[in-house]
């Protein structure tokens, strides 16, 4: 009976990878087809030459050097701000007594709770009135910090005995310097999971930097993938290969650093 269920386990888990892989390798295989192959019914799955210059073509069409630079430049100030911004709060909430601590982190609590779509038009609001539409500061403020990294990096805080930054604390070491000296590369593989997923959201934002950009020179990946739909018109290989050109960087980063990734959250105090 075991035997069975394992294998039933393994045909499922089989079947919902297939269901959830397809659509990812039926984008790449579509980028290499011609117009009338991408657009046959019923869909041709394997093309019967590979044309590369879909994806030359797609680059000539829309500014993607420039996507990929906004993308990189916007996503990496981002996450090296949740970075610092994380590991101070945390290390405040856990380490540090001061008055209303708790009240402070129910209050973090609270705002785990509620939708991003609720605040985005309230700090859309606040980048307008202060006249940074269109810049690289409204990219890149409202994503400075970020109360479930908070939350993320206490709990693996929360495990390093207190007795270390008591005899540090001790030996004069200031709490700066206990950050930097000792803190830090205690906690290393969870920031580094923490920088490789806060970039790869960054990677991936749409709703917000669509709405804090107006000129194409600011517009971010994604939503230069948005408007390369809609002016390519028809050139449905042309949109296939501006995807697969957009995906395939950030999913080479993830399978590099996937070990990292799972041993860093499966160290840290977040289970499940």
């Amino acid at each position: 009976m075991k035997q069975f269920n394992s294998a039933l386990a393994k045909v499922f888990i089989f079947i919902m990878a297939v269901i959830t892989l397809f659509p990812f390798v039926y984008m790449i295989l579509s980028s290499l087809m011609t117009f009338q192959e991408a657009t046959s019914i019923p869909p041709t799955l394997i093309p019967k030459s590979l044309n590369w210059q879909n994806f030359s073509e797609a680059m000539k069409q829309a500014p993607f050097v420039r996507y990929f630079f906004n993308t990189i430049f916007v996503s990496g100030l981002s996450t090296l701000g949740t970075l610092v911004t994380s590991v101070l709060a945390a290390f405040a909430l856990v380490k540090l007594e001061f008055r209303f601590k708790n009240i402070l982190s129910a209050v973090m609590v609270t705002l785990l709770m509620i939708p991003y779509e609720v605040t985005v038009f309230t700090n859309y609001q606040t980048i307008a009135q202060m006249g940074l539409l269109d810049t690289y500061t409204a990219l890149i403020v409202p994503s400075l910090a970020s109360v479930f990294y908070i939350f993320y990096l206490r709990g693996y805080i929360s495990s390093i005995p207190i007795s270390y930054y008591k005899a540090a604390k001790v030996d004069g070491c200031g709490d700066l310097e206990f950050i930097t000296r000792i803190l830090v590369p205690l906690i290393k593989p969870s920031l580094f999971t923490m920088g490789i997923l806060s970039f790869i959201g960054g990677w991936n934002s749409f709703l917000w930097p669509i709405l804090v950009t107006n000129s194409k020179e600011m517009r971010l990946l994604s939503n230069g993938l948005s408007a390369f739909a809609t002016e390519s018109g028809t050139n449905v290989q042309l949109q296939m290969a501006a995807s697969t050109i957009a995906i395939v960087p950030i999913l080479i980063i993830y399978l590099i650093f996937r070990k990292e990734i799972i041993k860093g959250v499966a160290s840290s105090g977040i289970k499940g």
